[in-house]
């Protein structure tokens, strides 16, 4: 594809995004940048969500690590589900009752002063590094498709993405960004759905027929009951997904923060109803176009990238606009198209959250005049742009993993203390030493980093996997355990 062409995309795209923010922030204050009025429609969030919950990683890596695992990953998916169900029947409604704008104020009601910060920087720690890594994958895919062409180095092309975004999300917050992750929402799900199509007509698939050549194909299966050391294995996805939705989306700041702009509980469990369905057929999708294009690759003898990140975006944009004709190009256009949807629906949402809890949790703007409000909210929304300037140049000098993996690795031990925290709170009724918890806090991941190291060694071939958040937050549990007295104890004191 043609830089040049990219580049029109992109300037379109924007277009369009600032143009929403310019309709959606009128008349915009710090309330709107919150909490969106909790005027925010239940159906909008439900779909807007799904952007924010698959971003750019789900994009590249999904449909390329079939030729690997197969269908296993829709074992973390069906563990969502329960994930899922928890967040809508027992988090939500309690950060309604609340009345809560920083989730991580429960902490503080719950455990006290240092709880409160500790959960809060614990996830400004994970969604700061999670919602880099998500950018870093699609800036290397735009570098590919557009700025290489144009010779504009990676740092420049970081910079314009970030900037780009600070652009559209710095007055209206949540209330812009809802109504800008739908549209990418949109974006996404119609570049996957067309390159299903279009990918199956070039192999000359009937929709019944593809159906069937991917559910007879050797990268289908799904359930995997043999051995409990492989990290395939039914019982370690599906629960390490359980947990993974329930600490990532209901424990984490981005995905609550737009939960909590609809009007009252009952609509904001009917968009997490509707939520899951949809969540969980897009997945679908993703994995049987990474069937797809495998078979593409093999019928026209085109090696397997070794990084298998690579094989979509490789395919779409050197392989079907150049071979495939008209269809081809447009397999391109909307691969450009998805992969910008998907980036900036995860990043732009990630940036408002970490500026919402560091302003709330950190900055105390509750209890500020407007002006003044304003005022932090701008220059903090500043700072994280530069934060994630700085931490996606550094990514790029240094990863060398498979991006999915590295995300799920530092979920694994960033958002295990908030698994920990919040279900001794919602599970126990016993107070803790409040100073000692950021202690405990810290000491869950070392532990837990040890453990994963050594735990073939030490557990006969035993090899921990996603199932590390699970270990971290019970580690965190029962160091919050230690730390703490019955009820009773401490009343009679």
């Amino acid at each position: 594809m043609s830089p040049y062409i990219a580049l029109s995309i992109l300037i379109v795209y924007f277009i369009v995004l600032i143009a929403v923010s310019i309709y959606t922030s009128r008349g915009a204050d710090t309330n709107t940048f919150f909490t969106a009025n909790k005027q925010s429609p239940w159906y909008l969030v439900a779909f807007a969500m799904i952007g924010t919950s698959l971003s750019g990683v789900t994009f590249i890596s999904v449909p390329g690590a079939v030729g690997r695992i197969q269908f296993s990953y829709f074992q973390v998916v069906l563990g969502y589900i329960l994930g899922y169900l928890f967040i809508g029947t027992v988090l939500m409604p309690l950060y309604y009752r609340l009345n809560l704008v920083s989730i991580y104020t429960y902490l503080e009601q719950r455990f006290g002063f240092w709880a409160y910060k500790t959960g809060s920087a614990f996830f400004l720690l994970s969604r700061t590094l999670g919602s880099a890594v998500r950018l870093y994958v699609a800036a290397q895919v735009l570098q590919l498709a557009m700025y290489n062409g144009l010779g504009i180095p990676f740092e420049v092309s970081v910079a314009i993405t970030i900037a780009l975004i600070w652009v559209y999300t710095f007055k209206g917050g949540i209330k812009t960004i809802i109504i800008t992750d739908t549209l990418q929402t949109t974006f996404l799900v119609t570049a996957v759905a067309l390159t299903i199509y279009l990918v199956a007509n070039q192999l000359d698939y009937s929709f019944g027929g593809m159906v069937s050549a991917i559910a007879d194909s050797e990268y289908s299966r799904i359930f995997f009951f043999d051995d409990p050391k492989d990290n395939k294995y039914f019982w370690k996805q599906f629960l390490s997904g359980a947990f993974i939705a329930i600490t990532m989306t209901g424990m984490d700041q981005d995905l609550m923060q737009k939960n909590l702009t609809c009007k009252n509980i009952g609509e904001a469990q009917k968009n997490m109803f509707w939520f899951t369905i949809t969540l969980t057929f897009v997945n679908l999708m993703f994995m049987s176009l990474g069937v797809l294009l495998y078979f593409y690759a093999q019928s026209k003898n085109i090696a397997i990238p070794a990084k298998t990140d690579d094989l979509y975006a490789m395919l779409a944009l050197n392989h079907f606009g150049v071979h495939e004709g008209t269809a081809g190009v447009i397999v391109a256009i909307t691969f450009l198209i998805g992969i910008t949807a998907a980036t900036y629906a995860s990043s732009d949402s990630a940036l408002t959250a970490l500026t919402t809890a560091f302003c709330i949790d950190f900055m105390n703007v509750a209890n500020k005049p407007e002006t003044e409000r304003a005022r932090i909210k701008h220059w903090v929304h500043i700072g994280f742009s530069v934060l994630f300037y700085i931490v996606i140049v550094l990514f790029n000098q240094m990863n060398s993993k498979e991006v999915i993996t590295a995300i799920f690795d530092i979920a694994g031990y960033t958002y295990g203390p908030l698994l920990g925290l919040f279900a001794f709170g919602l599970y126990t009724k016993r107070p803790v030493n409040d100073r000692l918890t950021p202690l405990v806090c810290v000491a869950g991941p070392i532990i837990t980093y040890i453990l994963n190291q050594n735990s073939e060694v030490w557990f006969d071939g035993y090899k921990i996997g996603f199932e590390r958040l699970m270990l971290n937050g019970a580690i965190v549990f029962l160091g919050l355990l230690l730390i703490s007295k019955p009820k009773k104890a401490v009343l009679a004191s």
